[in-house]
């Protein structure tokens, strides 16, 4: 029988090689995105983007809208829109992300200031649909009870939960005291974690439609507690991005871990 070099069949040669080709297409074929149905936002639409990386593992949980989702939206000085609820991928893995709340913030809210500017909150829960219905405070003010406060182990470094965040049908908020808004700068882009009786429900990037509308490459590393309430994968960064090619954006929690 004829040998390569010697040492290997040619015949055999030729299986390795076929085989070996097989198999890095197939861990290839792993990285993938799987996407949420649309929903109706605006003049356009909105859904949810789950990447996997050659093994097939989480790598990011995005939100993705067209350019056209920021025109007919209620203007400043109206009722706030309706939560637009966005579902996740039916295929694919599952995230420690349950479902996606936009809500469109017209007028902006407290604190003055800061963010009281026509922007989006994007609410990636950790909690089912119906757990987030039932969350409910007396006032706003109850965020800065005992009873609301998480663990420290749950808050990254940096983050409050100030009194006046605690919002029905969502949780308490916990702001990055060291945030550019809070230091007198405009507020752009900014990423809140939520808890509700002192158990982590959300984790939430808010962006100025005035920093949507410049067509943004941004993305950040996120300060991360020390341990979380669910299990899972959690985000070391995230980003807001305008895609020209497609006339679009990406609101992303990256680098699961």
């Amino acid at each position: 029988m004829r040998t390569l070099g010697g040492h290997m069949p040619l015949a055999m040669a030729a299986a390795v090689t076929l085989a070996l080709g097989t198999s890095l297409a197939q861990a290839q074929d792993m990285a993938a995105s799987y996407e949420g149905a649309p929903v109706r936002i605006g003049q356009g639409e909105a859904h949810t983007v789950v990447r996997t990386d050659a093994d097939g593992k989480p790598v990011s949980i995005s939100i993705v809208f067209s350019e056209s989702a920021l025109a007919g939206l209620p203007a400043s000085g109206e009722a706030m829109a309706p939560a637009y609820t966005l579902e996740m991928p039916a295929t694919g893995p599952k995230t420690v992300v349950d479902h996606v709340v936009i809500n469109w913030e017209g007028h902006g809210h407290p604190p003055p200031g800061v963010y009281d500017v026509p922007h989006f909150d994007f609410h990636f829960y950790l909690v089912s649909q119906a757990e987030q219905q039932q969350v409910k405070f007396s006032n706003e003010g109850e965020s800065g009870d005992p009873s609301q406060q998480p663990a420290a182990a749950l808050l990254p470094a940096g983050y409050v939960v100030p009194p006046g965040t605690a919002v029905p049908q969502m949780g308490v908020h916990a702001v990055n005291t060291a945030a550019p808004e809070f230091q007198q700068q405009p507020f752009t882009a900014t990423f809140i974690y939520g808890y509700h009786n002192q158990q982590q429900t959300f984790v939430e990037p808010m962006v100025a439609l005035s920093f949507l509308q410049a067509k943004p490459s941004f993305s950040a590393p996120l300060a991360r507690p020390a341990s979380y309430s669910k299990a899972g994968a959690y985000p070391a960064s995230y980003s807001v991005k305008y895609d020209a090619a497609n006339l679009r954006y990406e609101v992303a929690l990256q680098d699961l871990r």
